[in-house]
């Protein structure tokens, strides 16, 4: 994995791995920032033969606190990053990739639909735990394939417990997309997918701390399996 910049101006940052020619995925953060586990999930999609872009919204800020890291997404511009994302998907089509999908992990979830409303360079996308303001984005507009999931016992009031995801998977339906789907996943919580519990110590800590249940590996590997199998049909047809 490597540090690149992209962008009009050259000045995005972010990390890339994977073949320049293969088809493309934008992996977006969650709200601590470009973790150590978002830079795993992008080398493990990676391994399946995409090309992974993570751009580092929060220009190389991490959140090392639940306080922290609040603060830094309060502060996100999110029209900005809006573009930024656009501008991702317009890089990674542009230097050699021929289809370009989407995903991303709790702020990440959220910042996938609104580049999936936003970017006609987007043909698809896959949000975890994570749903955007209708401000920026309307879901119900939304028409390309989306894949989205949620965690049963998250407990994020309209972000993405049961009945924001129940919200979006109503809003998906509206727009007619016929392949789009919404997974709940039974005896987890948000930030299911994330196989290290930083910045806690232990997922007992982080459970503690913000009363989020450690992850499940059964859970973990069908929603893998799940997104594999859905990039596979949308980006490499």
């Amino acid at each position: 994995m490597e540090k690149v910049t992209f962008g009009e101006a050259n000045n995005i940052p972010g990390y890339e791995i994977g073949d320049k020619s293969a088809p493309a995925i934008i992996v977006l953060q969650e709200w601590w920032g470009v973790t150590e586990n978002i830079k795993a999930q992008a080398a493990q999609l990676s391994k399946s033969g995409y090309r992974c872009l993570i751009p580092d919204l929060y220009k190389g800020k991490l959140g090392l606190d639940v306080e922290e890291a609040h603060h830094l997404m309060d502060n996100l511009d999110w029209p900005t990053a809006k573009e930024e994302i656009c501008a991702a998907a317009k890089y990674l089509k542009d230097t050699g990739s021929p289809s370009v999908g989407c995903v991303g992990f709790c702020m990440g979830g959220a910042l996938t639909l609104i580049g999936a409303q936003h970017s006609d360079d987007i043909v698809c996308a896959a949000p975890f735990y994570g749903t955007p303001d209708p401000s920026i984005c309307q879901t119900e507009k939304i028409s390309k394939p989306i894949l989205a999931h949620f965690g049963e016992l998250d407990t994020m009031a309209g972000f993405s417990d049961p009945a924001a995801a129940k919200k979006l998977e109503e809003n998906l339906k509206a727009a007619g997309g016929t392949e789009s789907a919404v997974f709940m996943y039974p005896g987890v919580g948000h930030a299911f997918m994330n196989s290290l519990p930083e910045p806690f110590e232990s997922f007992e800590a982080r459970k503690e701390t913000m009363g989020v249940v450690p992850p499940i590996e059964e859970q973990t590997a069908l929603a893998w399996k799940r997104i594999l199998e859905f990039f596979e049909k949308h980006l490499k047809a």
